[in-house]
């Protein structure tokens, strides 16, 4: 009878038979092989255990990626707050603009020494000191325009620009010159100037803040009328940096009118006999930042007004006042004063008309 272990057609030729075959532990008897035998899974069960192992990697490595993209978006946020945070405290600063200042005026009365002369406008101008002024705007000319250290050219014939636009609106517009409306003037000023230009129009005050007249030239149509004949003009401007953020523009301006009593300004011939002439001179500063310049806005910081012939005693914040032909100050005349001179202006609470200042006689 054959062993446990050999196969049913016995034992090959030549392979020894019995307990120390050394290939008897690698086979197999029928019992282990029926006890071996191999099971398919089905499908369910194929979805069951074994896929959740997949299942559970695609899942972390989503986690994973979800953990990359926040951490990058921190590091992103982390690099953006540095970057303002130096912005905000690095060492270079910006130039500080200064506020705008309230305008100073100062006005100086002129008084003659004898009557007022008067006749025809073109025969007073043609024996005055401004024969040769040009006529209105065009004694209103501007210099070459320079860059300077802190601004460019075309900055800097900007601001000549408004300085011009603004004298020849405050005191040539004859619509402004009678005491009308004075919106045009207005647009030009700086927004933080506004206040004080409106209150020296509503509640004009002799306190050197707010004097109508110390923003523009006006008459009281009440009492005088514009010749119909040109003003004599005759300035310079000149421009200078007050600081790395501003520009100052200084305007010296001779103006002379030709004027009569307003009720004969029914008569608007120029040879009228009862013509005469009325000077003012006036020195003014404007100050410039580049966001003035950008709106095409000024800040007027001092106004120095000499207007003659008037009476020491003129109150004049609202209009001047000129004496007109034949008449004469009342009180006394201090020492002379000619607007027709360049140079420094010197301040004074009253001064008198130079004898060159006024038309010569006829005949001389």
């Amino acid at each position: 009878m054959d062993g446990p272990g050999d196969p049913p057609e016995g034992t090959p030729e030549g392979v020894p038979a019995g307990g120390d075959d050394e290939y008897r532990s690698v086979v197999f008897d029928e019992s282990f092989v029926r006890a071996a035998r191999l099971q398919e899974l089905s499908a369910s069960e194929r979805m069951g255990d074994h896929a959740l192992a997949v299942r559970n990697r695609h899942l972390w490595s989503r986690v994973s990626t979800s953990r990359q993209v926040i951490v990058l978006v921190i590091l992103i946020a982390l690099a953006f707050g540095t970057a303002v945070y130096m912005g905000l405290r690095h060492p270079y600063k910006d130039p500080v603009v200064p506020v705008a200042e309230p305008m100073r005026a100062t006005l100086v009365p002129l008084a003659p020494h004898d009557p007022v002369p008067g006749g025809s406008a073109q025969e007073l101008f043609d024996r005055s000191s401004a024969a040769q002024f040009r006529l209105g705007a065009e004694g209103v000319n501007l210099p070459a325009a320079r860059s300077t250290q802190h601004f460019s050219e075309s900055q800097v014939m900007a601001a000549l620009a408004a300085a011009k636009e603004y004298t020849v609106k405050s005191a040539l517009d004859p619509a402004v010159l009678t005491g009308g409306a004075q919106r045009t003037v207005r647009l030009l000023l700086d927004p933080a100037q506004l206040d004080q230009f409106d209150r020296s129009f509503d509640r004009p005050v002799d306190d050197g803040r707010h004097a109508a007249t110390g923003w523009l030239v006006r008459f009281d149509p009440a009492q005088v009328a514009l010749v119909d004949t040109p003003v004599r003009t005759r300035g310079v401007f000149s421009i200078a940096e007050s600081g790395p953020a501003t520009l100052e523009v200084s305007a010296d301006h001779t103006f002379v009118y030709a004027l009569r009593p307003a009720k004969e300004a029914a008569d608007r011939s120029a040879n009228a006999d009862k013509s005469s002439l009325f000077t003012v001179r006036r020195v003014m500063k404007f100050r410039f930042d580049r966001e003035g310049l950008q709106e095409h806005h000024l800040i007027v910081v001092q106004s120095y007004v000499q207007a003659g012939p008037e009476s020491c005693s003129a109150d004049d914040e609202v209009y001047l006042r000129p004496l007109l032909a034949g008449q004469q100050p009342d009180g006394s005349v201090p020492g002379a004063t000619d607007p027709y001179a360049t140079g420094s202006a010197t301040a004074a609470v009253c001064g008198s008309l130079a004898v060159g200042a006024q038309p010569a006689p006829p005949g001389r």
